[in-house]
C-alpha cells in the first residue's frame, strides 16, 4: 500500500459524512438537482397544506349552505342574504342559477323559452370553475411524483461520472476514494424520493377529494334544477 493510500485510509474516518458536507463536496450539476429537488418538495408540500385547509373550508361552508337551502326559507330571500357575488363556492353556484332565473322572467311576469335549460348551464358553468380552482395545483404534485426520481437518478449517475472522473486523475481505486463521491451522487436520488413519495400520495388523495366535493356541486346543482322545473311544468 502506498503512501497515497495510506493517507486515504488515515483521512476517511475523519471525513464528515452529513448531509450538508456531502452537498458543499458535490459538483456544480449534482448541487443543482439537490436544490431543484429540494425546492420542488417544499413548494409541493405547500401546496398539500394549502389545498389540506382549503378543502376542509369547501366542506364545511357547503354543508352550511345546504341546511340554509333546506330550511325552508324562500329562495329568492336567500339569494337576496347572500347576494350576486357571495365568497363561498356553493353559495356562488346557487346564486349563478337563480341570477338565471329571475333574468328569465319578462316584465310580465312570465318565463322566457328555455328558461330550464340556462339555468342548468349557468350552474354548470359556475362548478366547472369551483372544479378548476380545486384542481389549481396538483398537476404540480402530479409532475413533482413522477419526474422528481428520475430527476435525482440524473443526479446520482452524473455524481457517479464525475467520482470515476476523480479516480482515474487520481489512479486510486481505494475504497477511500471512491466512498465520498459515490455519497453524494446517492444523496441526489434519495431527495428525488423525499420529493416524490409525498406529492404522489398528495396528489391521489386531494385529486379523490377534489372529485369528492364537486360531485356534491353538481348533486346540489341537480336538486335546485328540480324547483324551477317544478314551476315551468306548473
Amino acid at each position: 500500500m502506498d503512501q497515497q493510500t495510506l493517507a486515504m485510509a488515515a483521512a476517511a474516518p475523519e471525513m464528515d459524512f452529513s448531509l450538508l458536507a456531502l452537498f458543499v463536496r458535490a459538483s456544480l450539476t449534482v448541487k443543482l438537482v439537490m436544490i431543484l429537488l429540494t425546492l420542488a418538495s417544499f413548494w409541493s408540500w405547500s401546496i398539500m397544506i394549502r389545498k389540506y385547509i382549503s378543502f376542509r373550508a369547501a366542506r364545511a361552508e357547503a354543508d352550511a349552505f345546504d341546511r340554509a337551502f333546506w330550511s325552508g326559507e324562500p329562495l329568492d330571500e336567500l339569494f337576496d342574504q347572500i347576494g350576486p357575488a357571495p365568497d363561498g363556492a356553493s353559495q356562488r353556484i346557487f346564486a349563478a342559477g337563480m341570477l338565471e332565473w329571475r333574468r328569465s322572467h319578462r316584465h310580465d311576469g312570465e318565463l322566457i323559452t328555455g328558461a330550464q335549460a340556462r339555468i342548468e348551464r349557468s350552474m354548470d358553468v359556475a362548478i366547472a370553475k369551483e372544479g378548476e380552482a380545486l384542481n389549481s395545483g396538483l398537476s404540480f404534485l402530479a409532475t413533482v411524483g413522477s419526474t422528481a426520481p428520475f430527476v435525482g437518478l440524473f443526479g446520482t449517475v452524473w455524481g457517479i461520472k464525475v467520482a470515476f472522473e476523480e479516480i482515474a486523475i487520481s489512479q486510486n481505486t481505494s475504497l477511500a476514494v471512491v466512498a465520498p463521491g459515490i455519497s453524494e451522487a446517492l444523496v441526489a436520488t434519495a431527495i428525488g424520493l423525499v420529493a416524490a413519495i409525498p406529492a404522489v400520495i398528495a396528489y391521489n388523495k386531494l385529486s379523490s377529494d377534489a372529485d369528492e366535493i364537486t360531485s356534491g356541486y353538481e348533486a346540489f346543482a341537480d336538486e335546485f334544477s328540480t324547483i324551477p322545473s317544478r314551476q315551468l311544468d306548473a
